[in-house]
């Protein structure tokens, strides 16, 4: 598995936040009519209850808007701890289950990511020498709707460079010690491939020499295209596309030091990252809502409002059967390679057992949107 979890698609996500939007698809991708409970295989196997959490998180956020999720939100907080029965017939009562379909039907592709660990000091030492930046004083943004009405939502990045806005330093650039990073950073860690690899997740934990942890998240990224290293490494023939996972690509840079950098460099996108309250029970999402285990998914904000419950039908990955894996979730999340109505992203939490999931998940699988159900004057907002 290979993901960017750094293109935050945030102007489009707000955009479904605010108006409920849902890309509906009477002939080809985008969410279907209603459907019937009864075609969420495993619905009534759940532990619904266990998700509750995960809708209060996202009314903190949702709560505010008018329309139906603040009587939504202002209903679940009567439940502070609802069991299975009730939680169950809440969703059913209040909201609509819907079929994603995605360009090839309604079977999609289902991945992972986690919270990694690193081993990093505040400051830089002989073993901690790789940096965590912080986002940089020159990083500009530009949104390009405030010139242009039909780009809205579309920003670039970049820099100025006399009276000049020029691209953003890329990856190659940054680590070869652009004078404009230097003095941004945040961290510093020992092991130039578990960055990468937490720019990727998005966030993470870096545990200091004295025990305590420092958390971690995206913060912005510096506007290059994010290129896939085990698209590569495929192209180099180092790996056969079916062997590609997190564990076969880090196992490949620490077998070839010396091609390591190189590889990484091939993607030239790069993420700065701020510091995150460590008493969150889990690492910000798009929606400003803590992700919590595997209860939250990154999806696509373009065809799946944000916030929204969403019915997960797929299976884990195995060395023998693959195991059903039937579950509520909710939309909390975005990332770059997170393309398509019929794709999400589970997040799995921390720790070893989140890092092999996520590492192996590459299943196909099937999504329902709860969408709220519409008041009787038929305002569904």
């Amino acid at each position: 598995m290979e993901m960017s979890r750094f293109w935050r698609t945030l102007p489009a996500a707000l955009g479904c936040v605010l108006t409920a939007c849902a890309a509906f698809a009477p002939g080809g991708p985008g969410i279907s009519a209603p459907v019937s409970w009864s075609e969420l295989s495993g619905w009534r196997e759940d532990r619904p209850a266990e998700a509750w959490p995960a809708l209060l998180h996202g009314c903190q956020r949702l709560g505010a808007r008018a329309g139906r999720w603040r009587e939504i939100c202002a209903d679940a907080a009567l439940f502070p701890d609802p069991d299975d029965d009730i939680a169950r017939a809440f969703f059913e009562t209040r909201f609509v289950p819907h079929k994603a379909i995605g360009a090839n039907g309604a079977e999609g592709l289902i991945t992972g990511y986690y919270e990694p660990l690193l081993n990093g000091s505040l400051t830089k030492t002989a073993r901690f020498r790789y940096p965590i930046y912080r986002r940089p004083d020159d990083l500009l943004v530009v949104d390009l709707g405030e010139l242009y009405p039909e780009l809205k939502g579309k920003r670039v990045r970049g820099r100025l460079d006399g009276r000049r806005v020029v691209p953003y330093f890329s990856r190659a650039e940054i680590g070869n010690g652009a004078r404009a990073i230097a003095g941004h950073e945040l961290a510093w860690v020992d092991d130039p491939v578990a960055l990468f690899f937490l720019e990727i997740q998005g966030s993470g934990r870096v545990r200091l020499p004295d025990g305590r942890m420092l958390r971690v998240g995206y913060a912005d990224q510096n506007g290059h295209p994010y290129v896939a290293i085990g698209r590569r490494l495929i192209e180099m023939n180092a790996l056969k596309p079916e062997e590609v996972d997190l564990p076969t690509i880090r196992d490949w840079l620490a077998a070839h030091p010396d091609e390591a950098a190189a590889v990484l460099n091939h993607n030239p996108s790069y993420v700065f990252f701020a510091p995150r309250d460590p008493g969150l029970p889990g690492p910000l999402g798009t929606l400003g809502a803590p992700l919590l285990p595997e209860r939250a998914v990154a999806v696509d904000p373009a065809y799946i409002p944000l916030g929204a419950p969403v019915w997960l039908d797929t299976t884990l990955p195995d060395d023998g059967a693959a195991r059903p894996y039937r579950r509520l979730m909710f939309a909390h999340d975005t990332g770059g390679a997170i393309r398509g109505a019929a794709r999400a992203d589970v997040f799995f939490g921390y720790g070893a057992a989140a890092e092999m999931l996520a590492g192996k998940m590459k299943q196909p699988g099937r999504l329902f949107v709860l969408l709220p159900a519409p008041r009787l004057n038929g305002d569904n907002n």
